[in-house]
């Protein structure tokens, strides 16, 4: 995890104004095998996208929250990829306990905002990616906390959330409850690669506009990845 030293120096020698964007990621050992592979590839090509891009290089902010074993980790935290150059390699294993994922997740991000802020340095509202192929089975407690925050932040535009399903035991209607706004979307296949191209180019959009507007979502790139239909 890059140190946060680097993390806040960065913030001084680089006033651009920053897109956080978190990966909350299922690691459960039901991930196993070609799912978890995949998964990888996906990050990959999308930190390797962001690099590509001389704006959103700068301005774009990776964190990666997973969840498995049988607890939430940050392996990533908030850093633009000039300083943080190198994907993490993930591994499959355990239980899935998303409730305490997310509640990392967005721990991490309001700490980062009050950093942003402390330096002076504007950002664009926040994204927070939660993918799973199950059912939470962490705390309860910690489960319904995590919905109650994502819907209150959700609600007041202070973040914009992306839950998506994968394979056909994903629990939707749990992904549901984190999303006030936005049906979760079911990944098809396994087709990561996809989505994380679809999600740099995203970012790289967001980062050449203006904090504070409203940024147009590229509703025909989903239906690449997905099985999103414009209601």
């Amino acid at each position: 995890m890059t140190d946060l030293f680097l993390r806040l120096e960065d913030l001084v020698n680089n006033p651009t104004a920053r897109v956080p964007v978190c990966l909350c990621l299922d690691v459960s050992g039901s991930m196993s095998g070609k799912a978890i592979q995949e998964l990888n590839e996906g990050v990959r090509l999308f930190y390797e996208a962001i690099r590509e891009d001389d704006i959103a290089l700068y301005s774009a902010e990776i964190c990666i929250v997973t969840f498995g074993g049988r607890r939430a980790e940050c392996i990533c935290d908030f850093a633009s990829l000039d300083i943080q150059p190198d994907p993490p390699v993930l591994k499959a294993s355990g239980m899935t306990p998303m409730g305490e994922a997310v509640n990392m997740a967005l721990d991490l991000l309001d700490q980062r905002k009050k950093e942003y802020q402390s330096n002076g340095v504007d950002y664009y509202q926040p994204w927070l990616v939660l993918m799973t192929d199950g059912a939470p089975n962490g705390d309860k407690g910690e489960l319904s906390r995590a919905i109650a925050r994502t819907t209150e932040a959700v609600n007041s535009r202070k973040l914009t959330i992306f839950p998506i399903g994968i394979g056909s035991d994903a629990d939707m209607k749990v992904l549901g409850e984190f999303s006030p706004k936005r049906a979760p979307l079911k990944l098809q296949g396994l087709k990561f690669q996809d989505f994380f191209a679809w999600l740099s180019k995203s970012v790289s959009t967001t980062s050449q506009s203006t904090p504070g507007d409203s940024v147009k979502l590229d509703l025909e790139g989903i239906t690449v990845w997905s099985d999103f239909t414009e209601s």
